[in-house]
């Protein structure tokens, strides 16, 4: 037992963190319907402020602290809440779509501020000892982290069931308008819990930072993941499950980091403790007792196009052209495009999913990795170019229709955190084995014979987006096609119509997962060899956010997206222009997101009009006085009254 107390007190304090976490992320989504995936980007962002005053500015810790906690928290909160109020008339989709964005532009913006490399901090909290427990030493920082998690826990609950304001947050969840007209404004209400969710989150960052002794961007920014395992068990609606759940993944984690070691096969398994949690509760949990937070929104159809076929032929036939005249026309830049074209199959995959059949899937990447490190062990077999290339999307098959079983049960936000825990277990655990990448190791690859050079190459990779295409297109004029999007519109209906939704999703997932296997095959023939680094998690996350803003076509957008990722910064020189790229990027996705379903025209509409009232001044107002006849608006504001 002594051998497992210090794990269990470092499990205890580092569970606290993520408690606090959880709470944080369950209390806005409880009061504002939006499960903000860019939470730990929130948190990260705290701790290098903390970072600024404290170690660059040389500001007393305490009062560093007090003021992220007090005034960056508050305000971030704040923005945050209009962030959730753009997003709550739009499908699940976008609104994962633009948290995904938050997530992604505030790594971007942090990366363009501070830089890539990470940053040493010592620890600021006491380190003495404040007492023993059979000889293992509890610190004073342990009891500050773990005494901060219980007060936040305590007063929440307070604040819950004993003040008005908190009554008022719960009755902000079950119904709005009721809340109303008792007299309390629910945009105040929420204002209030995204306000305490800051805190929650600053804080959470600060003493995440504090307990890693440095400050890494994309550690801070995923702290977040860690407590979805938390907030799963509080079922995304119990505060005190939440942290309780906290404490529990932190001490799991911990003593199986300690039963591991004598396990190389089980490397890596207590990275993946909060993954196991929450795809575990996601996919055993009853479906009753998984009810999304917020009204549903169906996504608005895709707009026909205002074009004659022969002109849309003719446009896909100019940009046919042009790709093929890349070779000619970029030189040096050659193997950029070569990285681009690869990515093609890719995008297509995901808006299969997302744009087609309404799905959302963040293991994408997951599935190219699949794909890559089965072509590359099948080449070091003898298996020729085309064969390997063919089995390798056979292979990522069964890895898409695994991932269908909780698309079967679920969808939206569970859905998207069931696929986000699977990609994150997958890079964390799986990648590191043999039967994969190997730790520390590379696959050889090799291009086709005929085709090593970029240029030649380039074509290859051609010729396979336009067969993906292809596919893409039958699949959405045929049956399949109109299966998913009714799946999208509507699933009961498609039910009581007698078809199978199960089927549909399984075969909407391996078709994906197979377009998306060949992809990452294309893409480690790019270099002569591939390893699991070129596969991270978080790509999933910019790929999604990327085709948000790549227009809503599936085919021209799975165009557009790698051109914008890889192309776009590979021509614009300056040491960061790939994070300042990322940023505009992500916080691209959130505009897009709230756009989506037309709030950008109504938004401008309601301005339209009210530039015309101020236009005619005076007169426009008299013309509304009693004994005046009401002078017309004119044909673009009253158009711009319609649409709002």
């Amino acid at each position: 037992m002594n051998d497992l107390l210090p794990y269990v007190i470092f499990g205890v304090t580092a569970g606290a963190i993520y408690g606090l976490s959880a709470m944080g992320l369950v209390l806005t989504y409880k009061t504002s319907g939006l499960f903000n995936f860019g939470h730990g980007a929130v948190s990260a962002a705290a701790a290098f402020v903390f970072y600024s005053l404290h170690v660059e500015k040389g500001m007393p810790w305490p009062l560093a602290v007090l003021v992220v906690a007090a005034v960056f928290g508050p305000i971030a909160g704040l923005l945050l809440e209009r962030m959730a109020a753009v997003l709550a008339d739009v499908p699940v989709t976008y609104k994962i779509a633009g948290t995904v964005g938050l997530l992604v532009g505030l790594r971007g913006l942090i990366e363009l501020i501070y830089g890539p490399e990470a940053k040493t901090l010592a620890p600021f909290l006491p380190q003495g000892t404040a007492f023993s427990v059979d000889g293992v030493r509890v610190t004073v920082e342990n009891l500050i982290t773990v005494g901060v998690g219980v007060a936040a826990a305590v007063g929440l609950y307070v604040l819950f069931r004993v003040s008005k304001l908190g009554v008022a947050m719960r009755g902000a969840v079950d119904d709005s308008m009721l809340l109303d007209m008792t007299g309390y404004d629910p945009a105040f209400v929420r204002r209030i819990s995204w306000m305490i969710g800051g805190v929650f989150a600053a804080v959470s960052g600060v003493l995440f930072a504090s307990a890693q002794g440095q400050l890494d961007v994309d550690v801070l920014s995923l702290l977040v993941v860690q407590a979805f395992g938390a907030a799963a068990i509080g079922r995304f609606a119990s505060l005190p499950l939440a942290f309780i759940g906290g404490i529990g993944i932190g001490v799991v984690q911990k003593l199986v980091s300690q039963q591991v070691v004598d396990y190389p096969a089980l490397t890596g398994l207590d990275l993946n403790v909060p993954f196991l949690a929450l795809f575990a509760i996601l996919l055993f949990t009853p479906r009753g007792k998984l009810v999304e937070v917020g009204r549903s929104v169906k996504s608005r159809a895709v707009p026909v196009s205002r074009f004659r076929v022969r002109t849309r032929v003719a446009g896909y036939g100019l940009a046919l052209a042009v790709l093929l005249a890349i070779p000619t026309l970029v030189g040096a830049k050659q193997p950029v495009w070569n990285l681009a074209m690869a990515q093609v199959l890719l995008f297509l995959s995901l808006g299969l999913l997302v744009r087609v059949s309404g799905q959302i899937s963040l293991c994408q990447v997951g599935f190219a990795a699949v794909g890559a490190a089965a072509f590359g062990h099948l080449l070091g077999r003898g298996v020729p170019w085309l064969p390997a290339l063919l089995i390798a999307g056979l292979i990522t098959i069964p890895v898409g229709a695994f991932v269908a079983i909780p698309a079967i049960r679920l969808s939206g936000l569970y859905l998207a955190l069931a696929t986000f825990g699977f990609g994150v277990f997958l890079a964390q655990f799986f990648y590191t084995k043999d039967y994969m990448f190997g730790f520390g190791q590379k696959l050889q690859t090799h291009r086709p014979a005929g085709f090593e050079s970029e240029e030649r190459y380039y074509y290859v990779l051609l010729a396979v987006a336009i067969v993906g295409s292809l596919v893409v297109a039958v699949v959405e004029r045929s049956r399949l096609g109109r299966l998913l999007r009714a799946l999208s519109d509507s699933p009961t209906a498609l039910v009581t119509l007698g078809v199978s939704t199960t089927v549909t999703l399984v075969l909407v997932f391996c078709l994906s997962a197979a377009m998306a296997g060949v992809s990452g095959a294309m893409y480690a023939g790019l270099f002569g060899s591939v390893g699991g680094f070129a596969f991270p998690f978080t790509a999933s996350l910019i790929a999604l956010a990327v085709l948000t803003i790549s227009g809503r076509a599936t085919i021209p957008a799975a165009f557009v997206a790698p051109v914008l990722l890889y192309v776009v910064p590979a021509y614009l020189e300056g040491e960061r222009t790939g994070s300042a790229i990322q940023a505009l990027f992500g916080f691209s996705a959130i505009v897009a997101a709230a756009a989506s379903q037309g709030g950008l025209d109504r938004w401008f509409g309601a301005r339209a009009v009210a530039s015309a009232d101020r236009r005619r001044g005076p007169a426009g107002l008299a013309g509304n006085l009693p004994g005046r006849k009401p002078r017309p608006r004119t044909t673009r504001a009253r158009t711009a009254v319609t649409s709002a």
